[in-house]
């Protein structure tokens, strides 16, 4: 039993030593109502639907900063809202055009909808990364 822990402790401790941390800084936040909100996303596929991680902070005029902590190094998109009403969802009108303040990372824009996931894609290494986006 305590050789399986060993060894458990062995190969768990390679990984943990390449975690990331991507510190995502938000500005042009109007308002210190609500949240900021922040959906992670690691392909193509999945952006926009299956985030792998979300997080939210207290919206703060002079800027909201957010954190991923331990991700695999790799490459990385995330969606940011203002959840200004702070009702948990992103505010849409009829025809699912945002009404709350939104950004993507590498400040991507869509044209006649949100950018593509190769537009926002980042590249997150093993020493982490810190970003800057400004809603919209």
């Amino acid at each position: 039993m305590i050789r399986t822990a060993l060894l458990a402790l062995a190969i768990a401790a390679p990984l943990a030593a390449h975690a990331a941390d991507l510190v995502i800084h938000v500005g042009n936040v109007k308002s210190a109502t609500g949240q900021v909100m922040v959906a992670l996303y690691d392909d193509a596929g999945s952006f926009l639907k299956r985030p792998v991680h979300v997080t939210a902070a207290k919206a703060d005029t002079a800027g909201t900063t957010l954190v991923f902590h331990d991700l695999a190094p790799g490459s990385y998109g995330f969606s940011v809202f203002h959840d200004a009403n702070d009702n948990g969802r992103l505010d849409t009108n009829l025809m699912g055009i945002p009404t709350e303040p939104i950004a993507f990372s590498n400040d991507a824009q869509g044209h006649m909808g949100p950018p593509a996931f190769d537009a926002v894609k980042l590249a997150v290494p093993a020493a982490g990364l810190d970003t800057a986006v400004s809603l919209r």
